[in-house]
């Protein structure tokens, strides 16, 4: 098994993060270069999830052969220890255990590529989608230019840097050093992002999960979400129907014959289908003259606000229709509880399973038990299990400082593992740990909606900047929250300082000498305040200042909130006849081929329309002939009144 593990592993991340880029990304359409930023960037720091309980159980297993040696004369300094030796039995190899060499080249490659990917290359990138330009070089240099400022300021950085360094004979410091820096510097960005997200995570997690378990606070919620969605929605649609008018007008004052027309016809390709055959239909409108030509610059623009708008009304579109669904999901359970036959009941059939095996095996009594007895019970055993956690987690970074005693939970935990050998214990409580401060501050990511100007859409709707955003995030994110778990668990040297055998994590970030008014001051006091930020978003501190802010955020026995909750149901009330209208007519089509057949025959094939067709034709001539003769009596006989 030495060195499967991390294979499996390798292998297994790979796929979760294409999963995750195909849900969010668009695999067809947008471009390679910003998929492929984007996967990696999500790989590495995934790598870095799940790769380190395996470094912390091959460490311990080290540790335990250095404190074990196998005769008197085995020296325990050796660095090229060979486990395959004469090895004592106390020390039992774990199963995941990764060779000598493999993890300090593995850690080097990830953690390097990922902070080039976040420092200079994803800004460029998202710089390079959001262009306008309509070639290559156009767009590179744009961003560049958009970039001059932010790897301007780095450069100042590392020039104060140096100037400092000269100043101080003293301090020769060696490339191995100026690397320490680099990445302290790095870590401490990391880091107070982190407990900003952090505070936020471990209150509305565990929060969400209990309040999801009331069917009422839901279902109140999701017509609040219905209100603010209608209006972003109406937003997106008429920011598209204004910047479709102004490609409108370019589109008919720039004639087929001029140079700029090349670039109106790639911003047409960008535009929906619909408008696209409008401005084909009125592509022979006369041109007002006193309309003036677009200059290359103004294209350029005009490609941009395409692009953004589209794209941003696509984003509305699908939240809608997500939401609805999920209103509909909440009202189907209301309804459902009180049903005698305990069977699930949709109230549309185009929501109903149509897959073989949700068909089969989630039958309707099975999904009407799920969704109106267990799921509650479910919910809230998860919401106080997550409630644990976060409070350890709180303890923990209150107290990680302290080695003597030891107070950090997960440090008690892991030296309680360590003494029983329990190699599978230590991993799988290290990877929950890790899990799960993820999950506290990517959901915080993944949830953060800045008036749509970064925003992760599911169902490929996700646009190029937001998805290099989230990209950034992370490789800025992963490797202090790992670094910060090492020192909860007193695994960090340069936190703990304790003289331990250093993780192959922790060897790559460098000796903390140079710096210790951070890794004896920054590293372990700031961590402190996520206790606070709790405290605020226990207490909706945060909702009730964007509130104030007009971004409205749903806040429990809020007039506005009230407002907006039945503004919302009335909305959904109209789109729930929608809905309706459209599926009885749909349900009227299904019945009527049924009732004569296939549609794709022709009507001989069909005996009763057919008969009916002649009946119709012979009272259609019936009535035309008497009309006729009705029409020419009088004529007749004012004709033999003449003749008479």
């Amino acid at each position: 098994m030495s060195g499967a593990a991390l294979v499996v592993v390798l292998v297994a991340v790979f796929f979760l993060a294409l999963y995750l880029l195909h849900r969010y990304g668009d695999l067809w359409r947008q471009q390679r270069m910003v998929l492929l930023g984007t996967l990696v960037s999500w790989y590495l720091c995934f790598l870095i999830v799940f790769v380190m309980p395996l470094d912390v159980s091959t460490t311990i297993y080290k540790k335990c052969l250095l404190d074990n040696p196998a005769d008197p004369t085995w020296d325990a300094g050796t660095p090229s220890l060979n486990p395959t030796d004469s090895v004592p039995s106390v020390c039992e190899k774990p199963w995941s255990y990764i060779p000598d060499g493999v993890l300090p080249i593995f850690w080097r490659v990830v953690y390097w590529t990922s902070q080039v990917l976040t420092w200079l290359l994803l800004p460029f990138m998202q710089s390079y989608a959001r262009s306008g330009a309509f070639s290559i070089v156009g767009r590179t240099k744009t961003a560049l230019l958009e970039n001059a400022i932010y790897y301007g300021s780095y450069l100042l950085l590392f020039i104060s840097l140096l100037i400092y360094v000269a100043a101080h004979p003293q301090w020769r410091l060696t490339w191995t050093e100026f690397q320490t820096i680099g990445i302290t510097a790095a870590n401490t960005w990391g880091l107070f992002l982190l407990v900003l997200l952090l505070g936020f995570g471990l209150v509305e997690i565990p929060r969400s999960y209990w309040l999801s378990s009331l069917h009422a606070h839901s279902l109140a919620k999701a017509y609040f979400k219905v209100a603010k969605m209608a209006s972003e929605k109406a937003a997106a649609e008429e920011n598209l129907a204004d910047v479709m008018e102004e490609v409108s007008v370019v589109h008919a004052s720039v004639k087929f014959n001029h140079s700029l027309r090349k670039c109106v016809d790639t911003i047409l390709t960008k535009c929906p289908a619909d408008y696209q055959e409008e401005m084909g239909r009125d592509v022979e409108r006369p041109c007002d003259e006193e309309t003036v030509l677009p200059s290359k610059r103004g294209l350029v623009q005009l490609h941009k606000k395409v692009i953004s708008a589209v794209q941003q009304c696509c984003q509305t579109r699908v939240q809608w229709s997500m939401l609805l669904e999920e209103v509909f999901h909440f009202e189907d359970i209301a309804k459902s509880r009180s049903s005698p036959t305990r069977l699930f009941t949709h109230s549309f059939y185009t929501m109903q399973h149509h897959g073989w095996i949700r068909r089969f095996l989630y039958t309707p009594k099975i999904e009407w038990y799920w969704e109106c007895v267990f799921r509650q019970v479910f919910y809230r055993l998860l919401a106080v299990l997550l409630c644990f956690l976060s409070v350890a987690v709180v303890w923990s970074e209150c107290s990680f400082f302290s080695t003597q005693p030891v107070l950090s939970l997960f440090a008690v935990f892991i030296q309680m593992a360590e003494k029983q050998r329990n190699y599978i214990c230590i991993e799988g409580l290290c990877f929950v740990t890790v899990l799960f401060l993820c999950v506290c501050v990517y959901s915080t990511v993944f949830r953060i909606r800045v008036y749509n100007y970064y925003c992760l859409v599911p169902h490929h709707q996700t646009d190029a900047y937001s998805l290099q955003f989230s990209g950034m995030l992370f490789c800025r994110l992963t490797p202090p929250l790992c670094l910060n778990f090492l020192g909860l668990i007193h695994m960090d040297p340069a936190v703990s300082h304790q003289d331990r055998i250093h993780t192959s994590y922790t060897s790559i970030m460098g000796s903390m000498h140079l710096l210790s008014f951070i890794s004896n001051g920054f590293y372990i006091y700031y961590p402190m305040l996520v206790l606070l930020l709790c405290f605020a978003t226990l207490c909706n501190l945060g909702s009730r200042c964007l509130n104030l802010l007009g971004i409205h955020q749903y806040v429990t026995n809020d007039h506005l909130t009230s407002d907006l909750v039945d503004e919302g149901k009335e909305l959904f009330r109209r789109e729930r006849r929608k809905r309706q209208k459209a599926e009885d007519a749909g349900n009227r089509r299904w019945l009527t081929r049924e009732h004569y057949g296939a549609t794709g025959g022709s009507r001989a094939n069909y005996p009763e329309i057919k008969d009916l067709q002649e009946d119709t034709m012979e009272e259609a001539k019936k009535s035309i002939v008497s009309f006729t003769w009705r029409e020419t009596e009088p004529e007749e006989q004012h004709r033999s009144l003449l003749q008479n």
